[in-house]
Formats: C-alpha cells, structure tokens, sequence
C-alpha cells in the first residue's frame, strides 16, 4: 500500500501570532524509514524554519513565530507500506477512560449503559460505530468548535470530530479506554483533515469511524489525544491570523474494502 497526503494553508496574519500545527505525519512512520516528507512555509520576505516539537503518541507540533502578512504552509508526504500499530502504556490505558473536554463520558454514562450494557465484547466496537452513525447526520458547519459530545447528540448533526467524541464518550462510559485521532483519511468525501476514534480492545488499539466516509485501513496517523484540543491541525496564538485557503489530498493506490465489524489498527 502506498499512500500520499498533502495539505496546503493560506493564512493572513494581522497581528503577529504564533502558529501551531499539527499537519505532519505522526513519527513512528518516520522512525520505520516509511515515510518522506516536505514542509515549505513561505512568507513574504521569504520561507520560516518552524521549531518542531514532539509530543505525545509520536505527533509532531511545527509551530511558527509569523510576522503581519501573507503566510502559505506547503505539506506533502508518501507512505508506503505499513506500519506496527501503536503502542500501548498502563497509563494510557487508565489515562483514556477519564472523562475530558469534549467527552464527557461521566455525562453520558446512563445512555452507554443503556443502549450497550448487554452487547458482546467482539461486537462493542461495531455497536457503538453504527448506532452513532445513525444518530447523527453529517452537516458540514452545523457545529461550533466548543460543542463536546453531549452536544452532538442533543443536536443529532455533527461533522467528524463530534462523531468521534461521541465514540470517545461511550466508550469511557463503558470503562473501554478511548482516544480520538487526527489523520489524513484516502477515500472520504468531502476530502478534508479528518477525526476518528482509537478504542484499546484485544490488546491493541483499533480505529473507529461512524462517519464511514472512507476505509479505516487507509488511514495516515497525524496527532492523537484525549479529544479534539490535542489533534487541533492549526492553533493561533499571541496574535491575530485568519485562514483564507485550505485544501487536503489523501490517495491510496488501490482503495481497500473496509467491514465495520472488523478490528482495523492506524498503520
């Protein structure tokens, strides 16, 4: 499998702000030899070296000190092959059943108790995966970035993080350790940066997508946490900046049967 990604960012910057961004592959495909890569930021009096950071589960922060003006960030990268799922720590297995900002699993306990106290264990995933892809409905816009999962519900619309914090939430709700993902996503349509869910069952973590809009075994990993403040693809800060272009491209070279009711790792 050989996947190539690409996002492109035009950013007029008004006050000078300090720029975060989460748009590079995470760094397990780097440390495998199974990625290359290219990040270009231009500005008006020629291209920045951002400072790259390394935080958790392998995501790379670039962040940007960007002066008043036009500002493009340029990223593409190829992937070829696969690579081992992601690794698993006691903490992160205790860490991902705790309620957190836009999972409130604490508040939608009785629904996840309700609706999937009886369901198998083989079948958990695949439940929960379908019966929030049929309670909401995909409106691009029809969600405000401080709505959590309680909101998305209430709301019955969402895009693709309010998907995934509500898989998040009743997950946790179920002592079933839940984080949520940031990737490039081949095959989804509209094409844009894209969440999912990452559930730790059989002794992996696995990818959940109730949007269904594209094959999880395609998936490209970019930033991983507790919700959508840490997958964030670009953060302004200390300043005032406006994106006033975004496109995102995300291939395979031959697009893979996905089956919900299988266990698929990001890889």
């Amino acid at each position: 499998m050989q996947r190539t990604v690409s996002s492109h960012l035009s950013i007029d910057v008004t006050e000078p702000a300090t720029l975060v961004l989460e748009i590079a592959v995470a760094q397990d495909y780097l440390d495998a030899g199974a990625a290359t890569e290219k990040l270009t930021i231009r500005g008006e009096a020629g291209e920045f070296a951002p400072a790259e950071i390394l935080a958790q589960h392998g995501t790379r922060v670039h962040v940007v000190e960007a002066p008043v003006g036009a500002l493009t960030i340029d990223y593409s990268a190829t992937i070829s092959g696969r690579i081992e799922p992601a690794p698993v720590t006691q903490w992160d297995v205790l860490r991902y059943i705790r309620p957190s900002r836009y999972c409130e699993s604490d508040v939608l306990a009785p629904t996840a108790l309700a609706e999937f106290r009886d369901v198998p264990h083989e079948e958990l995933l695949a439940d929960v995966s379908s019966w929030v892809g049929t309670r909401l409905s995909y409106v691009p816009g029809s969600s405000l970035p401080t709505d959590g999962a309680t909101a998305a519900l209430l709301s019955r619309k969402g895009v693709c993080r309010d998907y995934s914090h509500l898989v998040v939430s009743l997950l946790r709700a179920l002592d079933v350790p839940a984080r949520v993902v940031g990737v490039y996503a081949p095959g989804i349509d509209p094409m844009d940066f894209h969440a999912v869910a990452e559930a730790y069952i059989d002794g992996g973590w696995h990818v959940v997508d109730a949007t269904t809009l594209g094959p999880r075994q395609s998936f490209v990993r970019m930033a991983t946490g507790d919700d959508a403040t840490d997958i964030a693809f670009l953060s302004i800060h200390h300043g005032r900046a406006t994106v006033t272009d975004q496109r995102v491209t995300a291939t395979v070279d031959e697009l893979p049967h996905d089956d919900i009711t299988r266990l698929v790792a990001i890889g």
